[in-house]
């Protein structure tokens, strides 16, 4: 069934309950019910007791391909009765599915059985903060006699964004990244003629990430503060602090981890496109 307006408020709720594996689900709602954000269609198996839920965007336009579906489940028997129905999923289309790894296999085997092609996509460590009081002090004194300022993105960085982004090579980008960027919390750092040199930008499932600094300005600790910043903003305004790391990304584990965010054993993300490649 497809929750309603009250009902989307009320699974945010329930979704508490099992965090922080539930994390990707639960920010997707909670940027839903605040701010303005693409349409999104979300099925539970039943309700208000639900195992299973799927937050699916009503995509209908060719760049909606990065509008990924996000799968949640406690009982991965439901989950897959759930993703087999054809109105809850169409595996005709393009799709991107974000779930568990645990559910891998099985995914796949329902993809294979309706006949669509897959391909792995990127497999990551959920790491969460809990204590931003933690984090480092930034020195803004550093950055005003400097010449460089923190600030949020704007339109008009979209293009220099998703040049950099490692999926970069289509419209299908760049869509998603003005939807992040106009709707969505950011911060970047600001050369002496405000220029953005380094980014970072929440995913639409209220994770940190896009994390970038331009190869000739690294190396002055701007990822560092664009973290601390953000994070603390993001838990000034009520919403969970966390973020998606690559496996093979060791960089960035360890500048995470040094900050204190901490890998959450319940949950490692996978990303799998359909019919696409």
């Amino acid at each position: 069934m497809e929750l309603s307006e009250e009902q989307l408020r009320e699974a945010e709720t329930e979704l508490r309950r099992y965090l922080p594996r539930s994390l990707p689900v639960y920010g997707v709602l909670m940027l839903r019910n605040r701010v303005r954000s693409d349409p999104l269609a979300v099925f539970v198996d039943r309700w208000p007791d639900f195992n299973v839920l799927v937050c699916r965007p009503r995509c209908v336009e060719k760049g909606d391909f990065f509008k990924e579906i996000n799968l949640f489940a406690n009982d991965e028997t439901i989950l897959e009765e759930t993703i087999r129905n054809s109105s809850v999923i169409d595996w005709s289309r393009d799709l991107c599915l974000a779930f568990d790894r645990s559910h891998t296999k099985m995914v796949k085997a329902v993809a294979s059985e309706k006949g669509a092609s897959s391909h792995r996509m990127a497999l990551c460590l959920m790491m969460t903060l809990e204590d931003v009081s933690n984090l480092p002090v930034i020195d803004r004194f550093f950055f005003f006699s400097s010449g460089i300022s923190l600030s949020s993105l704007d339109e008009s960085h979209i293009s220099l964004v998703n040049q950099t982004w490692k999926f970069s090579e289509s419209d299908e980008a760049h869509v998603m990244i003005r939807n992040m960027i106009v709707n969505f919390p950011s911060c970047c750092v600001l050369d002496d003629v405000g220029q953005p040199v380094s980014w970072i930008l929440v995913y639409n499932k209220c994770s940190m990430g896009m994390l970038y600094t331009l190869p000739e300005h690294r190396g002055k600790g701007y990822a560092k503060v664009l973290i601390c910043s953000l994070a603390k903003r993001l838990h000034a305004e009520g919403y969970p602090v966390y973020c998606f790391i690559e496996e093979e990304n060791t960089v960035s584990y360890r500048l995470f981890t040094k900050l204190g965010f901490t890998e959450a054993p319940s949950y490692k993300g996978a990303w799998f496109e359909f019919n696409e490649f």
